[in-house]
């Protein structure tokens, strides 16, 4: 006899007989507007406490250190028995420090790096102790992006850094995303939007006005006044807001609320001036202040919107990276994501375009180098033929590599810090090489699309000189 669930209370959903007055009891007072600054100050504690984890004595963020195991197996690649027999035969090297007598020998990535310059100058010309890097060449700006939150877009971004400061390459991290996260992952210090990527976007709006004025002046015309805040920006150079790290080869732009009030004052600026080109800003300023030549890979999170900041870092962008989870809501939104892509850069275009020709000048035309996608966070076991028909659909576009989620991602994350800040003996040797091999893959992946852009980039201006 079928048995009628609905009669067994033990076996009800939990949302049917909830009383009335029960609920009543337990439900707070009204929220007024002030209720969410307490609510703020409440997750800022708690975010200065959480923080305040992978911070020394002094409060700022430390590097670990890396063992020789580590060193050789991962960052320079010689034998243990070698690198031990260079360190021997070269005092002046870096010989790192034991935490116990006669313990392994531990060292700092600045001595990492010195040692790496060295095995590149006077070891094998075979090996890649330095990674690739064509001179004459500018930095490749790199934007992660997607208008879904939660897909790893900043972890991604910040996993990349970190590997390819690993890697030997000169890094800069652009936040533009006024949440601030990849600021607190680098332990940067940001206390309003003058020390964010806003007066770069201010200077040249400011020098694009300082221009249309003479312009008007030539005609007779009265001049547009530049308030006290552009005034300020014209003093300002990239120098002024980057910021070092804990890392000695990362540096920072960092990121707080305040930034999203750009969202606001562009479309100002704009509307003030039809003719000038907001897209290029950050691309011109960071080329105006050398910032392309004193870096080799420049690293942007965007906010997880198409807003002016994200256009920006669009724009400015060598090659996009978009992550995504394998699930279908994340499939559909990062289509969208690309259509919406095509409709505001194509209207760019179109606009742009229009009055060149009446002018008889050049067309405007964006170009990335290569876009990929990614899947990220990615559980084999139930999202296999998912990820299998996406990568079916978006062809190469979709990176092959899908970044696994592994315990150390929670561990990392609980820590305010990245995977390769982990240190090993946190878990084992085999645990933590598992561990991060979806990580290196994922580097491994980007590498070569980074090393490919550059290659091809040098070839053409070879082929240009001969």
């Amino acid at each position: 006899m079928a048995r009628d669930i609905h009669k067994a209370g033990s076996s009800l959903p939990p949302y049917f007989s909830i009383d009335p007055d029960a609920a009543l009891a337990e439900l707070d007072a009204p929220t007024g507007t002030a209720g969410f600054a307490g609510i703020a100050a409440a997750c800022a504690a708690g975010r200065t406490d959480l923080a305040s984890r992978g911070m020394n004595e002094e409060g700022k963020k430390e590097l670990r250190l890396f063992s020789t195991w580590e060193i050789t197996r991962y960052l320079i690649p010689v034998a243990q028995a070698h690198f031990r027999r260079v360190l021997k035969a070269n005092p002046d090297l870096p010989q790192g420090r034991s935490e116990t007598e006669g313990g392994a020998k531990w060292f700092t990535l600045e001595e990492v790096l010195r040692l790496r310059a060295f095995f590149a100058a006077q070891g094998s010309k075979a090996k890649d102790y330095q990674p690739y890097r064509p001179e004459g060449l500018p930095a490749k700006m790199v934007a992660v992006a997607n208008f879904k939150g939660g897909v790893g877009k900043t972890s991604t971004a910040a996993h990349l850094a970190m590997s390819a400061a690993l890697d030997g390459y000169k890094v800069l991290v652009i936040d533009l995303d006024s949440q601030g996260s990849m600021t607190s992952i680098f332990g940067g210090k940001v206390e309003d939007e003058w020390q964010t990527a806003f007066p770069l976007l201010a200077r040249h709006y400011g020098e694009h006005l300082r221009l249309e004025n003479q312009r008007r002046l030539d005609r007779g015309d009265a001049p547009q006044p530049l308030d006290e805040a552009l005034d300020a920006a014209m003093e300002m150079t990239a120098q002024d807001v980057i910021q070092n790290t804990h890392w000695p080869n990362i540096d920072l732009i960092g990121a707080q609320l305040n930034l999203y009030w750009a969202e606001f004052q562009i479309p100002v600026w704009r509307m003030a001036a039809r003719s000038w080109k907001l897209w290029d800003a950050l691309t011109e300023r960071l080329e105006a202040d050398g910032v392309l030549d004193q870096y080799d890979v420049i690293f942007i999170d965007t906010p997880p919107a198409l807003g002016y900041l994200t256009i920006n870092g669009l724009s400015a962008a060598d090659i996009l990276l978009v992550p995504m989870g394998a699930s279908f809501l994340e499939f559909d939104s990062t289509g969208r994501f690309f259509d919406m892509l095509h409709s505001t850069f194509a209207s760019i275009e179109e606009g742009e375009n229009l009055a060149a020709r009446a002018l008889g000048r050049p067309g405007l035309a964006f170009e990335w180098d290569a876009v990929r996608t990614v899947i990220t966070r990615y559980d084999s076991a139930q999202q296999g033929e998912l990820a299998a028909l996406m990568q079916a659909y978006m062809g190469r576009v979709l990176s092959p590599h899908k970044q696994d989620f592994t315990a150390l991602i929670g561990q990392a994350g609980e820590q305010v810090s990245g995977i390769y800040e982990a240190d090993y003996r946190d878990f084992n040797r085999e645990t933590y090489a598992r561990g991060r091999e979806t990580f290196d893959e994922t580097y491994a992946a980007f590498k070569k699309l980074l090393i490919g852009v550059w290659r091809r980039e040098a070839l053409q201006e070879q082929r240009a000189a001969e």
